[in-house]
């Protein structure tokens, strides 16, 4: 028994379909991944918004 070995033309499209969204989401995973690194080593304070009051934060700001 080999099985069902036809392929569809449609298959073809959407593997074609579907190997480039793979190629844009690994570009953009990427893209994120490097930025992280860049802003990682260039050793610059990772400060969010936490509700807290830092006078680092309003000195440069004033």
């Amino acid at each position: 028994m080999s099985g069902i070995r036809a392929t569809h033309e449609l298959h073809t499209r959407r593997f074609s379909r579907n190997l480039g969204v793979a190629v844009a989401l690994v570009a953009f995973v990427a893209i994120v991944f490097a930025l992280t690194v860049v802003k990682v080593k260039r050793g610059d304070p990772l400060q969010g918004f936490d509700h807290v009051v830092r006078p680092g934060i309003e000195a440069a700001g004033s």
